[in-house]
């Protein structure tokens, strides 16, 4: 009596499935160490270890442009009391102090002088801080990501000095407008660290505000927000732009207001542009 094999034969296209099935795990695991590879990985003590690096460095240049400017703050003065000695010249009777600012303490005139030569230092330290962070950011993009480190510091010192440029420009129309909304009877009798602490702010408020786009193209290069869902948010973020323009303006007159907003809503089209044309 014959025995017989019970057992199903395989067909003769079956090896070769799971052959390629095989053959293509491997290639989706090769694959993927590659572009780990290509990414970079690091530990918590690594991460650590290049932000301490990074954050050294970007302090060190904040030293070195604050000593500078430390012996150009004569100019700097003479430079940022312009819009208020202009307004003073055509206004001679509020010209009480003879276009000069006033101390109120024996220290004022030393610790003002500190903190605009900071302040400045900060502003020239600029292409050295976003040449350090975007170094920082790197090491968990890929390949194709990193060819955007010139361009990317390039256009964070363009955008970071137009909002400078931009201060610099509105502050005589704001400075005039507060001055004369306190009505007759009222004459400006102000003192340094009063004057430049609101004249520096609106220069780095200014330049910060004028980076956003870079967040938003950074946003749509990695893929977390695609440039579809920013023209989606259209609407909803022309109106977080007039608040937030409205509440971090540190003079919170009409002109600037006026010239950080529509900055903001003619950027924020751009990044959405340039974010649809990098990405094809």
């Amino acid at each position: 009596m014959a025995l017989t094999d019970d057992r199903p034969n395989p067909s003769p296209g079956a090896g070769d499935s799971e052959v390629g099935e095989m053959a293509a795990n491997a290639r989706t695991n090769g694959g993927s160490s590659t572009g780990d590879e290509e990414r970079g990985t690091m530990t918590l003590f690594e991460h650590l270890a290049e932000l301490r690096t990074r954050l050294l460095i970007s302090i060190a240049a904040v030293v070195v442009g604050s000593t500078v400017a430390w012996f150009f703050y004569p100019e700097a003065v003479r430079f940022m009391l312009h819009p208020y000695r202009q307004f003073l010249a055509h206004h001679p009777s509020k010209n009480i102090s003879i276009g000069s600012l006033v101390t109120r303490g024996p220290l004022e005139g030393f610790t003002t002088r500190l903190k605009v030569s900071v302040y400045c230092g900060m502003a020239l330290a600029c292409p050295v801080v976003f040449w350090e962070l975007w170094r920082f950011i790197t090491p968990g993009l890929h390949k194709n990501e990193k060819r955007y480190l010139v361009p990317f510091v390039g256009s964070a010192v363009v955008l970071f000095a137009g909002g400078i440029a931009t201060a610099i420009l509105i502050f005589p129309k704001a400075l005039t407008w507060l001055i004369d909304v306190s009505g007759p009877g009222i004459v400006p009798l102000f003192s340094p660290s009063q004057y430049f602490s609101l004249y520096v702010a609106m220069c780095l408020i200014f330049g910060a505000v004028f980076m956003y786009p870079l967040v938003l193209v950074f946003l749509e290069l990695v893929g977390a927000v695609p440039s579809k869902t920013w023209r989606r948010w259209r609407r909803p973020a022309i109106v977080i732009i007039c608040l937030v323009a409205a509440v971090i303006t540190p003079s919170s007159d009409p002109f600037s207001f006026l010239a950080m907003s529509i900055p903001m809503l003619v950027l924020y089209e751009v990044a959405i542009l340039v974010g649809r044309l990098l990405k094809k």
